[in-house]
């Protein structure tokens, strides 16, 4: 399929604008890799960060370029559905809240890992802790990437494969020198400047187009239903793009499931949590997080339903990118090519932004988990050699993102963000809840959840209609699953979570009674860490 860019898109300028985003983000980074000595450096940023900082870092984290680019482009064709993301996102982060930041910054350290193991077996619970880890942190690195490729032939009109295969390169290298030179410390750096920027540009897009309809939500809302002609009232309307079945209606609790239960379970997202002074600052991050991504979702309705009014959902759909077109067409047609271009490069920014919290969190993952307390079995004196694999991780795992970027280059990429809640929900929350809750839980019961989580949900996203099988559509002729001309799927729902999280809370349970292992005494030693935060600062390792 022959691509172009977005109308009134201007590479050079594009290109340019991100060009200086990368350079002021890299002079951060160097900067803050001379104050990066440390294990407690590279992975925590010291403890150094507020918890106002850390909660900006934390959307930066969150907000990826399918949250501003695909949820925009959602409401702006299917209205009140498309919003249904933003509200599931967003209540997400009441369980993270009430349920994980604190007891978690508490009771760990580094990764995940951490919290797992405090009173089980370590070696069997961080290696089962340290594979799912990387498995949702690399199934979200290749949609990241894959998007990259995505938003150059949109963005850029480099319509080329080996072109798109280029930027994609571009951006790995970026991401591997962040992570690499300026551990979390920079990372984090790098997500702060880049959640400014997208906040502050959703804002001046929020207000210029409700200036355009003297604030009155209302006028936007009926001129998007108006420019939508036969039909617009479905925009307004809960079922138009999950009402139409049993099936469908089923997916959607399947996948708000996923995404609220999820996010809480998310490593790169846990692992925030460590870069604040004390469990303090942990609850307010998250309560600084919850405000920023909050008010962001209220300006993706005004985007979605301002470029469904300015611009139509027929010229969306026929552009470039299709529903991921929402936001910069909308950005021409206020500000011209300037304003596309700096949205641009926001876009851009996004994705190095997430891939790098992504890559730092699978690194530290490993060479905590796996390389220091598997392998070494806790016996790492060089703290120096530990921060050494990991970086030498982060260069591995940049290079395989770059290879499957290229790989899933022009696939569906939904599904493998669906992938990356769907197992973050069934493999980590329920052990994660388990370990900090339950007194019986043991080591069977956790390596039982995490595996058994993993592989029932694998398993549903392979045979099901978001891999193959679904009807090719008349608009492209193509079909909406990643594989074309097949059809292996047994399982009716694109989404596995009703069924894998369930399962992952049950197997959790029976790994745990069917095993006569129980540690009171250890239980309520991480009670009283995770309530009070005595000793939080200790070494966790055993």
């Amino acid at each position: 399929m022959n691509l172009a860019a977005v109308e009134g898109s201007s590479p050079a300028l594009n290109i340019s604008i991100f060009a200086v985003f990368v350079v002021i983000t890299l002079v951060i980074v160097f900067r803050a890799s001379r104050s990066s000595k440390t294990a407690v450096d590279y992975y925590a940023a010291g403890h150094s960060f507020t918890g106002a900082q850390n909660g900006i870092a934390i959307s930066g984290d969150y907000l990826s370029a399918a949250s501003f680019l695909g949820i925009a482009g959602a409401i702006a064709v299917n209205g009140y559905d498309g919003f249904l993301y933003s509200i599931g996102f967003l209540v997400a982060w009441l369980i993270a809240l009430l349920l994980v930041a604190e007891l978690l910054r508490n009771t760990g350290k580094y990764t995940m890992g951490d919290v797992l193991s405090f009173r089980m077996r370590q070696r069997p619970v961080r290696a089962a802790a340290s594979v799912s880890t990387l498995v949702v942190s690399i199934f979200y690195l290749l949609a990241q990437m894959a998007g990259a490729g995505g938003l150059v032939a949109l963005l850029l009109g480099i319509e080329a494969k080996a072109g798109q295969a280029l930027v994609i390169v571009v951006v790995g290298v970026i991401m591997i020198l962040y992570v690499i030179i300026g551990g979390m410390r920079g990372t984090t750096w790098v997500q702060i400047i880049k959640a400014t920027l997208l906040i502050v540009g959703a804002f001046v897009m929020t207000v210029w187009v409700l200036g355009k309809y003297g604030f009155n939500l209302s006028s936007l809302l009926g001129d998007a239903v108006a420019k939508f002609g036969e039909g617009g009232d479905k925009l307004l309307n809960a079922g138009s793009q999950y009402g139409k079945t049993g099936t469908t209606q089923l997916d959607f609790v399947s996948l708000a499931l996923a995404l609220v239960l999820g996010t809480a379970g998310l490593p790169h997202i846990l692992m925030r949590f460590y870069t604040v002074p004390s469990a303090k600052e942990a609850r307010k991050s998250v309560t600084w997080a919850i405000w920023l991504i909050g008010i962001f979702y209220l300006f993706t309705l005004v985007l979605g339903y301002g470029a469904g009014a300015l611009v139509g959902a027929e010229a969306i759909n026929a552009a470039p990118g299709k529903t991921n077109s929402a936001a910069p067409l909308l950005a021409y047609a206020l500000g011209g090519t300037v304003l596309l271009g700096i949205i641009a490069a926001v876009a851009f920014a996004t994705i190095l932004a997430v891939v790098a919290g992504l890559t730092i969190t699978a690194s530290a993952s490993f060479a905590h988990d796996i390389y220091a307390n598997v392998i070494k079995k806790g016996a790492v004196d060089d703290k120096a050699q530990e921060v050494k694999v990991a970086r030498i991780t982060a260069l591995v795992i940049g290079a395989v993102a770059i290879v499957g970027g290229i790989v899933a280059n022009g696939q569906n990429i939904a599904f493998l963000v669906a992938l990356a809640f769907a197992i973050a929900a069934s493999a980590n929350l329920p052990t994660i809840l388990y370990s900090l809750f339950w007194k019986r839980f043991n080591t069977s019961g956790a390596v039982w959840s995490i595996y058994g989580g993993l592989t029932v949900c694998l398993v549903l996203i392979v045979f099901s209609p978001a891999v193959s099988g679904k009807p090719i559509d008349p608009a492209t002729g193509k079909s909406p699953s990643m594989l074309q001309n097949v059809d292996f799927h047994w399982f009716p729902l694109d989404n596995p979570g009703i069924v894998s999280i369930p399962v992952a809370f049950l197997l959790g349970y029976l790994g745990t009674v069917l095993s006569k292992e129980r540690n009171d005494a250890k239980y309520a030693e991480m009670e009283v860490r995770s309530l009070t935060g005595a000793g939080a600062e200790k070494a966790v390792v055993h």
